[in-house]
């Protein structure tokens, strides 16, 4: 068998179908909003990883750090001899648990809507871990998980506080499809970023240099470049602001002034009032009591909760029993 295989669960025009959805319904509610997927084109990939290495940013710091030191102790209690990890894109962090995991990692399987992020993470992999085996899926996780036939006990990684973007019931539904695909031995690695001083939260969002606000305006260049729309980033501030009652941070765009954005594709006129805002991410916060509940309902156990040094970010593990 080849050490490479590419299986695709996502139709061709999935992501593009998916796009003119999401604009169509999320500019015609009140108040607008654009799910914070549509980011990460070249150009949105590309800031985010400059925004991880902001000194403000200290999420993917942090978890890297509990990767680092702990990765020998989540493959000592898992044994997996796969990985599946959700929302892959470069594998970078996942080398250090795939290490801790080798040589009795029968296979990596990263999970990603890119396939080209899919193909080059994979081939990096297997120029430095020739006796790896990676089946990569191009597949929308928030849809729905069909994992290919793999040897247990099976690993899911799901990192970066990603989870974070979704809303309460969307991470129900989330996590509630990741254990109908697990058995009992399986397990589940989660990270969340972890509830602190605002101050902390909103400069991770808002950082000086500017980085965090390109990165926000660049869901407007995807869709006037996907949908022929006539936005113009330079019209929208950005905006970063602590939602205590829900313990997240919220990304907007704020309207400079009144204007009017044009969607042919979508045959579609919309009219945005001064200093009217668009909703563009929610960044959830955790306790571990609150993360604890919520595996418990869909089903999981937590067996482990490692933090980073200074406290700032957790991995959970939860089993399946």
């Amino acid at each position: 068998m080849s050490p490479f295989q590419l299986t695709r669960t996502l139709p061709e025009d999935a992501t593009d179908a998916a796009l003119r959805a999401d604009v169509l319904h999320g500019l015609t509610r009140s108040p607008k909003e654009l799910p914070p997927k549509w980011f990460y084109d070249a150009r949105g990939s590309e800031l985010f990883e400059e925004i991880t290495r902001l000194p403000e940013y200290y999420p993917t710091r942090a978890e890297r750090e509990i990767l680092v030191s702990r990765s020998h102790l989540i493959a000592a209690a898992t044994g997996a001899r796969t990985l599946v990890e959700l929302g892959s894109g470069s594998s970078e962090k996942t080398r250090h648990l795939i290490d801790a995991l080798l040589p009795e990692l029968d296979a990596y399987v990263p999970v990603d809507v890119s396939e080209s992020a899919l193909r080059g993470a994979g081939e990096a992999l297997l120029e430095e871990r020739p006796g790896l085996r990676v089946h990569a899926l191009v597949a929308d996780f928030t849809r729905g998980l069909d994992l290919p036939p793999t040897v247990g006990p099976r690993l899911v990684a799901f990192l970066g506080g990603t989870v974070g973007n979704l809303l309460p019931e969307e991470r129900r539904e989330f996590l509630r499809g990741v254990r109908a695909v697990l058995v009992p031995g399986d397990a589940l690695l989660l990270g969340t970023d972890l509830v602190k001083d605002e101050a902390t939260l909103v400069a991770a969002y808002d950082d000086a240099a500017g980085v965090t606000a390109e990165f926000n305006r660049n869901v407007l260049a995807v869709v006037d470049r996907e949908l022929g729309a006539d936005a113009r980033p330079e019209d929208f501030d950005h905006v970063a602001l602590w939602d205590r009652e829900h313990e997240w941070i919220e990304m907007r765009l704020r309207a400079r002034h009144a204007l009017t954005v044009k969607i042919p594709e979508l045959d579609l006129v919309v009219p945005f009032e001064a200093g009217e805002e668009m909703r563009t991410e929610v960044s959830a916060k955790f306790r571990q009591e609150g993360v604890r509940a919520e595996l418990a309902e869909a089903g999981f156990t937590l067996s482990r909760w490692w933090t980073d040094e200074k406290g700032r970010f957790a991995l959970s593990l939860a089993t399946v029993d």
